[in-house]
């Protein structure tokens, strides 16, 4: 386990491999951030507006997925009342919310007058999806994110929506599987670094029915640009800040968790929408040795508003916390007992980079 010389990852994540100075996937791809012509990439994507407005459609000229949380509500925002589209705002219901979430979402909804349309996936296979990711991966959001990408794409091709549009391409932004340049088309989000190329398919036994995962199945490609529908990145177009977007949604009616950050985060606004992904992002912890805190003091470094030095102390002050302010809710929901969880996250503890130092375990190269 090595860690980026300019930022705090490790290259354990997958994906990320550190060059010839030890800098990371994602600190390289700042540098070439900073080359970007980001006039000219807007001007690229005034053209496919332009596109979308000459086609004069009825209904929706795009589709934005939008928990509520900082990110979506920007997006949303640029595509209505910038580039003044009909935007049809999609939500797939958090299956527990949180106050914050619920709020920012209808303040959001308020703010921009949009329509809004909210997915609530059946609750029964949602659980048995969400206790198998858990259990044989050590990953249960993997089920959210296979039903966002596909239950919005397939509500584009239901309602005849020429263009959905996401926030950013996170290999590129964060460093990961899919190596590469930034790319405009997301038409093949169902490959990204979430999903792993699997697909719904991978988790169907006898307890599950195909015709219950509609919303989990993504649409074939064919179908999608027979059916003229894009899908882009706007990341690929608007240079990409969670925080500069977080400071646009705050002034609007955006709220932070009042309680401030939730354990092991160093930041009060990011995921704030539901109770159950934090365990989720803590299962990294024990599989790659990082999770929140080295991903958020990263992401500023890369925006040049945190040193390194300074992201050291927060992570080593932060990622031993464990995230049990929800954890009786994830129990209940996944029908699990506490020894079942402990003994199913154990068997993902990566042997490799921890070592037990008489009750507690350690790294083996921690961060300095």
């Amino acid at each position: 386990m090595k860690y980026c010389t300019n930022c705090v990852m490790p290259n354990t994540k997958p994906g990320v491999w550190l060059d010839e100075r030890g800098f990371c996937n994602a600190c390289r791809t700042k540098e070439v951030k900073a080359k970007i012509d980001w006039d000219q990439r807007f001007k690229d994507l005034e053209l496919i507006v332009e596109d979308i407005k000459k086609a004069n459609h009825p209904f929706y000229d795009c589709i934005v997925a939008v928990s509520g949380g900082k990110d979506s509500w920007y997006q949303a925002a640029i595509l209505a009342e910038h580039f003044g589209l009909k935007v049809l705002c999609v939500t797939l219901g958090a299956h527990l919310p949180t106050t914050e979430g619920i709020e920012n979402l209808n303040n959001m909804i308020n703010d921009l007058n949009v329509d809004h349309m909210k997915i609530t996936i059946k609750p029964s296979t949602f659980r048995k999806i969400r206790k198998k990711c858990f259990l044989r991966q050590g990953e249960p959001n993997w089920a959210e994110h296979s039903a966002m990408f596909s239950s919005v794409v397939n509500t584009a091709l239901v309602y005849e929506v020429p263009l959905v549009v996401w926030g950013e391409d996170i290999a590129f932004e964060f460093g990961g599987l899919q190596h590469g340049d930034s790319k405009p088309s997301a038409l093949g989000i169902d490959k990204n670094d979430l999903l792993k190329e699997k697909t719904i398919l991978d988790w169907l036994d006898d307890d599950i029915s195909e015709r219950d995962v509609f919303f989990y199945k993504y649409p074939d490609y064919r179908k999608l640009k027979d059916a003229g529908v894009q899908s882009i990145y706007l990341g690929h177009f608007v240079k990409w800040y969670g925080r500069k977007n977080y400071d646009f949604v705050k002034e609007r009616g955006f709220t932070g968790r009042r309680a401030g950050p939730l354990p092991g985060n160093y930041l009060n606004y990011d995921n704030i929408d539901e109770k159950l992904c934090e365990i989720n992002i803590w299962l990294k912890y024990m599989k790659f040795g990082f999770w929140r805190a080295t991903d958020q003091t990263c992401y500023d470094i890369w925006n040049d508003q945190l040193s390194r030095e300074e992201a050291v102390k927060i992570v080593n002050g932060l990622q031993d916390q464990l995230p049990l302010n929800d954890f009786e809710d994830f129990l209940e929901f996944h029908d699990l007992s506490e020894a079942e969880f402990w003994k199913t996250a154990e068997s993902f503890r990566n042997l490799d980079i921890w070592k037990k130092c008489g009750e507690k375990w350690v790294l083996k190269n921690p961060l300095k």
